[in-house]
């Protein structure tokens, strides 16, 4: 049996919880004048819909992008964990379809847990292997949400030992508004740390008296005590 975006709905209203969607609101910011203004949640924990997801996968690609389109946030969730699933399965051809599909519609990917849910698996998977020339055009871009998910892409090529892209979208988000965009290169930057210290040190001591103090914050989360202080005092 193939499952649609209106079957799924329906499945998904029957998990809904009304508390957990009011505290969901809150949490993701969606009033007036914030980053997630207008969001509707249903209020179903990520494990939930991972595990429905599971039982998802004979939709179809249409079926996929039209919940996708849902005005309710744990619908795209669950929109980007069957992309997410279906790029894993498939051939160089299907990924590349799912690539194309995800990026031309990042205007529906509009939240950073969305963004960070998906873009490692999705993009940065993609383009591991090819030009990644695509990434610095997200990184411009006038989206909050496409600048995110360029940096956040970046934690497949971390998996892999490779940091080079990381370092360089990193530089071009010093300068950039969004507080959001702060963490999540902060948080790119603590796990080029984990893997080499060396590299994230390197960029530290360039940029540590200038950079964020969100980004610098989250950079240095791993690091000792006396070694936070003294990047946090600037004393290095």
């Amino acid at each position: 049996m193939e499952h649609t975006a209106a079957t799924i709905r329906k499945r998904l209203e029957a998990l809904a919880d009304p508390d957990a969607a009011q505290f969901a609101q809150r949490f993701f910011k969606t009033g007036a004048g914030e980053y997630g203004e207008g969001d509707l949640f249903r209020g179903i924990r990520v494990p939930v819909l991972r595990k429905l997801s599971v039982t998802l996968d004979n939709t179809s690609l249409p079926e996929v992008i039209r919940l996708l389109s849902s005005d309710y946030h744990e619908d795209r969730l669950l929109a980007l964990l069957l992309l997410m699933r279906r790029f894993q399965r498939g051939k160089e051809q299907d990924q590349e379809s799912i690539y194309n599909l995800y990026l031309a519609h990042t205007h529906l990917i509009n939240n950073w847990d969305l963004v960070d849910i998906s873009a490692a698996h999705i993009v940065g998977r993609f383009l591991y292997f090819r030009d990644r020339s695509p990434l610095y055009t997200l990184v411009n871009s006038g989206s909050l949400w496409e600048r995110r998910i360029a940096i956040t892409a970046t934690f497949h090529f971390i998996r892999q030992g490779e940091f080079t892209d990381t370092i360089a979208l990193s530089e071009i988000l010093l300068r950039d508004p969004e507080e959001l965009l702060h963490k999540a290169t902060g948080w790119m930057l603590r796990e080029v740390g984990k893997r080499d210290v060396a590299v994230l040190e390197s960029f530290l001591l360039k940029h540590c008296r200038s950079m964020p103090r969100v980004m610098l914050r989250y950079a240095i989360e791993r690091f000792p005590e006396e070694r936070r202080q003294q990047y946090l005092k600037g004393f290095l």
